[in-house]
C-alpha cells in the first residue's frame, strides 16, 4: 500500500481527488500531493570495544525486534540535528558521527522510509532507554540478533557499516 493509496477527498477543500502519476490532485483548488518517500535517520552506533547498540522496539511495526536508533526527521530539520536529536531521545547518549553508511529504501507502515544510515560513536550522555525503545544492549559482532533485527535493511546496513570501519 502506497502513501495516497487511501486518499478520496482533498484535504483543503473536500473535494474529490484525481490520482494519477504518484500525485493526487484536486481539480477544484488545485491541492496537490505527491507520494514521496519519507526521510529517516538512523546510526549504526559502535563502541571503543567494537560492540554495536541496538533497541527493542516498543511500537509497531516490528514491536519487541531489535532497532538501530534513529526516527523521522522534522519539517526542514537538518539530517545531522535530526540524527543527534534522534540518538539523544532513545538512548540519552550524545554522537559523534563517523562515515556515512548508505542509504536505504525501507517499506514502513504504509510508506516508504529514505533512510539515511551513519556509523557513529558514543561521546558522552547517559545510556538509557527512551522514547520508542524498552531496553538497548551492546552486541559484540558474532552475536548481533541478525534474525531478530526490525527491518529489511539491517543486514545490509550493518554489513556496510562494519565493512567499512576501518576504511
Amino acid at each position: 500500500m502506497g502513501t495516497l493509496d487511501e486518499w478520496r477527498y482533498c484535504p483543503r477543500c473536500g473535494e474529490a481527488i484525481e490520482k494519477r502519476d504518484g500525485q493526487a490532485v484536486c481539480g477544484t483548488c488545485g491541492f496537490r500531493a505527491y507520494a514521496n518517500s519519507v526521510p529517516g535517520v538512523e546510526a549504526v552506533i559502535v563502541d571503543r570495544a567494537g560492540r554495536v547498540l541496538l533497541g527493542r522496539r516498543t511500537i509497531e511495526p516490528a514491536l519487541g525486534r531489535w532497532d538501530f536508533p534513529g526516527g523521522f526527521l522534522d519539517e526542514n530539520e537538518e539530517p545531522l540535528d535530526g540524527l543527534r536529536r534522534e540518538i539523544r531521545e532513545e538512548t540519552g547518549l550524545e554522537i559523534e558521527t563517523r562515515a556515512f553508511v548508505g542509504i536505504y529504501l525501507e517499506p514502513y507502515d504504509g510508506r516508504t522510509v529514505l533512510c539515511l544510515t551513519w556509523r557513529a560513536a558514543p561521546s558522552g550522555g547517559v545510556e538509557r532507554a527512551g522514547d520508542d525503545l524498552s531496553e538497548l544492549h551492546w552486541f559484540d559482532r558474532d552475536e548481533l540478533p541478525i534474525a531478530e533485527l526490525a527491518f529489511a535493511h539491517y543486514e545490509r546496513a550493518l554489513s556496510d557499516a562494519l565493512r567499512d570501519e576501518h576504511a
